[in-house]
């Protein structure tokens, strides 16, 4: 029987860190399923989910561990062996001026509609032909079946009127 570990994990950035983590679960006769790892600020962060023999994942846990200190690793783990497929997809992109508090207001809006947001990437990249910066968002929401999904962009669209921000939704 398999069992299902998702594994957090974050470290200073160096060569190898990718290779170690494939080495081990590799070693433990492991299955990388799925990742999404960066490096900010000179960290390397990261989260992976794997599948193991439920008999051999206490000793992939334990071999992981054994990358302390280079890495601090967060191990759960989860009965799915797949992810829920939504009923729904929807792609949020978002760009303007940089400034607190975006990622907040933009959150909340989805929150209030019972919104999930799978996943989510941003960046602070200079304006072009200005010296502003501009902050990126793009992400992948899960919408609920009955959720209407004009309502959900008209309350978008005001909130980006009020923080001075283009948002599009498109249907994926």
């Amino acid at each position: 029987m398999k069992t299902y570990l998702v594994l957090t994990l974050i470290g200073n950035d160096q060569p190898g860190l990718v290779e170690s983590l494939a080495q081990i679960v590799a070693q433990h006769q492991g299955n990388w399923l799925e990742s999404n790892m960066s490096r900010l600020a000179g960290k390397f962060a990261g989260i992976l989910r794997v599948s193991v023999d439920e008999d051999k994942a206490e000793a992939l846990v334990s071999a992981l561990d054994a990358l302390s200190p280079r890495l601090k690793l967060i191990v759960e783990r989860s009965a799915q062996a797949e992810p829920e497929k939504p009923l729904r997809a929807l792609r949020l992109s978002l760009v303007g001026n940089d400034r607190p508090g975006i990622i907040r207001d933009i959150s909340g809006a989805l929150a209030r509609q019972h919104v999930n947001v799978d996943d989510l990437d941003t960046e602070c990249v200079p304006a072009p032909m200005s010296s502003d910066v501009l902050f990126r968002a793009e992400a992948v929401l899960h919408i609920p079946a009955d959720l209407d999904i004009e309502a959900l962009r008209a309350e978008l669209e005001r909130l980006a009127d009020d923080l001075i921000v283009d948002i599009s939704l498109i249907a994926d």
